[in-house]
């Protein structure tokens, strides 16, 4: 088998693997959506993708990240989360992921409530925190698979365009 071939197997496994990570906890997305796409760039020698691509494809890739951050701590923030409560946000996302479809969608909030609940707050504040860190977390995915389709698309037509 041709070498190329399995960097450019590898690459789009990257990037399929990023865009799932994407709208999961745990799991880097844009930065593996990024890698591949740079590996193929790479491999190609940059031929069909330039490096000035590339730049930008890394740039959207930090704002990506950034917005996920910024996403999760507003929302965390907005309701008088405690470190505790983010800490089990990031934790039940974790453990989620081997939960299935649920506990992708009920981990964070269920881990952010039970580190509310854990820093003293009652059930009542400790709910509301836990729907306002899961809340921030989701528009953070949202955010982040609005960009990644973006970097698809820009990856797509520099190589259809080039």
């Amino acid at each position: 088998m041709d070498q190329n071939l399995l960097v450019y197997l590898l690459a789009a496994a990257l990037i399929v693997i990023g865009v799932v990570g994407t709208v999961l906890p745990a799991l880097p997305g844009p930065p593996l959506v990024f890698a591949g796409m740079l590996l193929g760039a790479w491999v190609d020698n940059f031929h069909l993708v330039s490096v000035g691509m590339i730049v930008v494809l890394a740039l959207i890739t930090v704002v990506a990240l950034a917005i996920d951050v910024v996403a999760s701590l507003l929302g965390a923030k907005r309701v008088g989360a405690s470190k505790l409560a983010i800490l089990g946000a990031t934790l039940g996302g974790i453990v989620g992921l081997f939960l299935g479809p649920p506990g992708w969608l009920l981990g964070p909030f269920a881990g952010a409530l039970g580190g509310e609940w854990l820093h003293g707050r009652d059930l009542a504040k400790a709910s509301r925190v836990g729907v306002g860190t899961w809340t921030g977390m989701v528009v953070g995915a949202v955010c982040k698979l609005g960009l990644v389709c973006v970097m698809l698309g820009l990856f797509a037509l520099a190589i259809v365009f080039r």
